[in-house]
């Protein structure tokens, strides 16, 4: 279930983030993976993997946007 390293992650996260994003990905889903691991942590009725994936998204949004304009995901400045 965790990944090892960022060239397991899915295609979609691998084609779309830049390298560093995908650190925080990986770093985030294998925390929540773990934190999450027991049902009883878990709201409604999400599994481990669905939970973890949400969590390591929100983790890459805190530090990274989508541009509008061209589509790639960019570091935020700061303060924003």
């Amino acid at each position: 279930m965790p990944y090892r390293e960022v060239g397991e992650l899915p295609r979609s996260v691998q084609d779309n983030l830049p390298k560093h994003a995908q650190e925080i990905y990986l770093t985030a889903y294998n925390n929540a993976a773990e934190q999450y691991a027991g049902a009883e942590k878990r709201r409604g009725d999400a599994s481990q993997e669905e939970v973890a994936h949400r969590v390591a998204w929100a983790a890459v949004k805190k530090k990274y946007r989508k541009d509008r304009q061209s589509g790639e995901w960019v570091p935020k400045k700061e303060g924003r």
